[in-house]
């Protein structure tokens, strides 16, 4: 049973920094590329970044240069650093496994002044 659950959401002022995490268990997270997703309010999920198991990047033109994904397999656990955070980037941010249909419950991310 593939389980992935995120945390380190909550409410930042434009400008501010937050690292979000996911922990993984149920699978053999170390072979797997990993994923953030984020859903705004009336908006479709979109996806943030990608880190493969090779430690391989890919990051949406809207965060490049402010977000950086990373993964630590020995806590099988995937972050999202995020920096320079902006309004537009209020959403629910999600986990997924790229090649499976896994995702988490969602950590909430409020930029507000």
């Amino acid at each position: 049973q593939a389980q992935l659950v995120e945390s380190g959401g909550g409410l930042v002022q434009p400008g501010g920094s937050l690292r979000l995490s996911c922990t993984a268990s149920g699978f053999t997270f170390r072979t797997y590329a990993m994923s953030w997703y984020r859903q705004g309010p009336g908006k479709g999920r979109e996806l943030v970044a990608q880190i493969g198991s090779s430690g391989s990047t890919y990051y949406a033109d809207s965060v490049k240069g402010r977000f950086t994904i990373s993964r630590d397999n020995a806590e099988n656990t995937v972050y999202l650093q995020m920096n320079s955070l902006k309004p537009d980037d209020t959403a629910v941010y999600y986990c997924k496994v790229v090649t499976m249909g896994y995702w988490g419950q969602g950590t909430q991310v409020t930029v507000s002044s």
